[in-house]
């Protein structure tokens, strides 16, 4: 309130007033006094109305609710040159004389500011002092992590380039209890608040937090029952995520792989393969891929391959936690196209599944 008492005490004069409350003394004098006190009443009600319509009426100049983003390096022309056009004028005038009040052009803060129904006082003072509106993060089921670069970057002030470049160092990622090949299983699909021009150090500060608060004790004595580590529950979960949309089926899915660990058996999981050639488009597996030399190829090299092939969901992280246990060995994707799994406990059985799968994508012409 002082700093609108200051405004009015510099742009606005009193001289009118001063002349009323002259007017009322000699009215008095002639008897009309009550028509003094209902001009006087008159004037302070059109004051109040312009104080209100200047300090409190929405800033936005549509009406909807938008977003002013001050850069390090902006100034107060630019500030200025990047709200004029989001603000109504009296709410751009009302911005310029407090920013001027309270010496903004000495300590302009950057951030990202909502211009919308909230009056032009508390707008102005938000973006002068700093008080930013969160920026909604939604963290998403990517496959891989230059994808997940591409959503935070475009939400947050620092860059993709920024990002990748603290995901694929080991030191970074050793801070973090990861390596450049785990560092996938650190993000947690689920939206979060951040502000606009948090640090690329800061929000990986935050993923750890969020990921520390995911591993509860109920899904870490799930992930040590099962005999594995936080980084290969999510290392399997990919897998599983990759071969079914349906979430139904994915225990059963991952039970079946836990089948072939403890087997010593290849995963052969075919997502693994398409991870390794980049080819993730395909719907078959050529012969000539499974001889790939990519440690993700888990056709030729045993266990989980060296860290995730897509941050997973956490239907998938929670599906391998609560696998079923069955015998099942072998799975092939049904001949409907359900995105469904016949399963199979012997290679004869699943030979025969799997010729009807191939017979499928022939009469589709799928290659």
């Amino acid at each position: 309130m002082l700093i609108i008492a200051q405004l009015i005490l510099k742009y606005c004069t009193f001289a009118p007033l001063k002349n009323k409350f002259k007017t009322m003394s000699k009215n008095k004098k002639k008897g009309k006094g009550t028509t003094s006190r209902w001009i006087l009443i008159s004037v302070l009600v059109v004051l109040a109305g312009v104080t209100y319509f200047l300090f409190f009426s929405g800033m936005s100049r549509t009406g909807n609710e938008t977003y002013i983003q001050i850069d390090e390096d902006d100034n107060i022309d630019s500030v200025y040159a990047k709200l004029q056009p989001l603000s109504t004028p009296q709410g751009f005038w009302v911005f310029k004389q407090i920013a001027g009040v309270m010496g903004y052009a000495k300590k302009i803060r950057p951030g990202r500011f909502v211009v919308g129904s909230s009056g032009s006082l508390q707008t102005s003072r938000h973006i002068i002092n700093g008080l930013q509106a969160p920026v909604k993060v939604t963290i998403r089921s990517v496959r891989t992590i230059d994808d997940l670069a591409t959503d935070v970057s475009e939400k947050l002030m620092f860059t993709r380039a920024e990002l990748l470049s603290r995901l694929k160092s080991k030191e970074v990622c050793k801070k973090y209890g990861f390596t450049p090949e785990t560092i996938p299983a650190m993000f947690i699909p689920n939206t979060y608040d951040f502000y606009w021009n948090t640090s690329v150090d800061k929000f990986l500060d935050k993923m750890s937090e969020e990921n520390k608060k995911f591993w509860n004790f109920e899904r870490k004595e799930k992930a040590k029952q099962a005999g594995f580590t936080e980084s290969e529950i999510v290392t399997l979960a990919s897998i599983v995520d990759e071969e079914t949309d349906n979430e139904a089926e994915m225990p059963k899915i991952a039970g079946m792989y836990i089948n072939r660990l403890h087997l010593n058996m290849p995963l052969q999981a075919d997502p693994t393969v398409k991870f390794a050639t980049k080819n993730f488009t395909a719907h078959r597996i050529y012969q000539k891929w499974l001889t790939i030399d990519n440690p993700y190829n888990t056709y030729k090299y045993r266990g989980l391959p060296p860290g995730p092939i897509r941050i997973p969901s956490v239907a998938a992280i929670d599906a391998v936690l609560n696998y079923v246990h069955h015998d099942y060995i072998y799975m092939c994707a049904k001949e409907d196209f359900s995105g469904t799994h016949n399963f199979a406990k012997t290679y004869e059985e699943h030979q025969k599944n799997a010729a009807k799968y191939a017979k499928a994508l022939n009469e589709h012409g799928i290659n």
